[in-house]
């Protein structure tokens, strides 16, 4: 019983160690009191101080910069197919990219019109494979639907929502698409189409990310420890692709803006 007492009253004095300095100054203002309110007001100084000190190093070791996680490939790919996450996850930032490029010109041009992509009956196809592209002059193009006038309507929801900023006027089977001037308006609404191809890519890539933890999650033959270690990397490389595309983005709505 004295050998447990001893030891904790050997914790209780180191724990008092660096307070030793402000309880002194307190015991002298005790026995002396007609020092006055000055060796007070110093010893409540000196344990705020300490108080706060306490609190910047809880501070320190709490919330902060984002742990930076390892990524372990050897053992992830036992676990999981990484070969397919990293594909799927470069594929959406690669598609993302190529929408840039397609869609968001400052000068829409016959090239960028050429391989619109047009969705006709659940299927993909370019527009160049549906119509017959030139054009009239240098601020008209000319798409000529004679071939398939019935995909008409799928070409101008395309064309609405390419983020061209375009307004095609339909003449039968011949729609003429004016190339818009490039104004500042014109500049910020590709701009803020930019962000939205974005968000859609970073979903895509969440999306990936998602299901590969729920596979996860489901694995009885892993521990918890490994499977957790595992979803938390498989975290890590989605965060890597979105901050790729997102470098992409900051680059692109810099040159839609003219911020060169």
């Amino acid at each position: 019983m004295l050998a447990k007492t001893g030891v904790h009253l050997r914790a209780l004095s180191t724990r008092l160690t660096p307070l030793r300095p402000v309880l002194n100054t307190f015991s002298q203002y005790q026995q002396h009191p007609q020092t006055g309110a000055g060796e007070a007001a110093l010893w409540l100084q000196q344990a705020r101080g300490y108080a706060k000190g306490k609190d910047r190093k809880k501070e320190k070791g709490g919330k902060g910069k984002p742990v930076k996680v390892e990524i372990n490939e050897q053992q992830l790919r036992e676990l999981i197919n990484l070969d397919s996450l990293n594909a799927q996850m470069e594929k959406s930032v690669l598609q993302m990219k190529d929408d840039f490029i397609k869609n968001l010109s400052l000068r829409s041009t016959s090239g960028a019109i050429d391989s619109l992509r047009i969705k006709v009956d659940g299927a993909e196809h370019e527009l160049q494979e549906l119509a017959q592209i030139s054009r009239k002059n240098p601020k008209t193009i000319v798409v000529n639907m004679i071939a398939f006038p019935q995909t008409i309507p799928d070409v101008l929801r395309a064309i609405e929502k390419s983020g061209m900023n375009l307004n095609p006027q339909q003449d039968g089977t011949t729609l003429f698409i004016p190339i818009p001037k490039v104004t500042k308006e014109h500049r910020e609404h590709l701009s803020k189409n930019a962000k939205a191809m974005f968000i859609k890519y970073r979903d895509a890539i969440r999306d990936i990310q998602n299901t590969q933890i729920r596979k996860l999650k489901k694995q009885t033959d892993i521990g918890k420890d490994d499977a957790f270690a595992a979803q938390t990397q498989v975290t890590a490389i989605a965060d890597k692709y979105i901050a790729e595309a997102d470098k992409l983005l900051a680059s692109k709505q810099k040159e839609l803006l003219g911020d060169t």
